[in-house]
């Protein structure tokens, strides 16, 4: 009786301190909300981050619009790495980032699309026809009232005088990602996405990169939540340091000048 009662206490000890290690583990991890766009690096950033702190990196992927509004409804993000300014300033304005943990961290470059087997070929220029290259067909990008993507899509169709001529043409995908899957699966035969998307989608193939001065700068600024835990910081820290510049320009993205 007294071995079993002795086991019994070993056993309960053992399932205490488990629980305490992984209470720990939940605590030393940082819960990034990224936009779709960094899907892949991200992947990377985490991985050689938690290599370097032993700090775990959980991320959640989605338009930036949409992260900024689950932020909002109290979701608990502990950073929120945005593919524009204005879902940054959003939150700011709300006063749900932390003072002073604010930082532009890479750029992106909009580019038109089409799959790897199209024969399509334009040159991206003030009325440029667009709507012949579509044929009968409709042009994938994010939500142009709302996700970045399409935002930039937006300014850039207008600047080049066409978006009177494609609005009404225009697939509105959730996200970048959803835009390059309509293309990549052959159902969209142009669509309007980042060139770090299209460099990782083997299916579609770069037909044609806008002009810089055709839509604002595509900058990804990140920051701390103000519900963040004591790690965050140190990722922000990461992902705005040397080891991490290579890894973003890996998957293409180039540094804030």
């Amino acid at each position: 009786m007294m071995r079993a009662l002795v086991a019994w206490a070993c056993v309960a000890t053992l399932a205490v301190g488990a629980s305490v290690a992984s209470a720990a583990d939940e605590a030393r991890s940082v819960l990034v909300f990224a936009a779709a766009s960094l899907t892949d690096v991200l992947n990377d950033l985490g991985r050689a981050f938690t290599e370097q702190s032993h700090v775990g990196v959980k991320s959640s992927f989605a338009a930036s619009s949409a992260l900024a509004k689950q932020i909002e409804a109290g979701a608990p993000a502990d950073v929120f790495f945005s593919a524009d300014l204005e879902w940054v300033d959003y939150l700011d304005q709300r006063k749900l980032l932390r003072p002073g943990s604010r930082r532009d961290v890479v750029t992106n470059r909009l580019v038109l699309i089409a799959p790897a087997d199209s024969k399509v070929s334009v040159k991206i220029a003030p009325g440029f026809d667009l709507v012949r290259a579509l044929g009968g067909g409709r042009l994938a990008t994010g939500d142009p009232d709302s996700v970045p993507v399409g935002k930039y899509a937006r300014a850039a169709l207008e600047k080049l005088e066409l978006w009177e001529r494609v609005s009404s043409r225009i697939v509105r995908a959730e996200n970048v990602r959803a835009a390059l899957a309509f293309v990549a699966r052959g159902e969209a035969p142009l669509g309007i996405v980042y060139r770090t998307d299209a460099l990782a989608e083997k299916r579609v193939r770069i037909v044609d990169v806008f002009p810089q001065d055709s839509h604002p700068p595509i900058t990804y600024p990140i920051a701390v939540t103000t519900r963040a835990g004591p790690e965050a910081q140190r990722f922000v820290d990461f992902v705005t340091g040397e080891a991490a510049r290579q890894i973003f320009s890996k998957y293409g993205f180039q540094p804030v000048r």
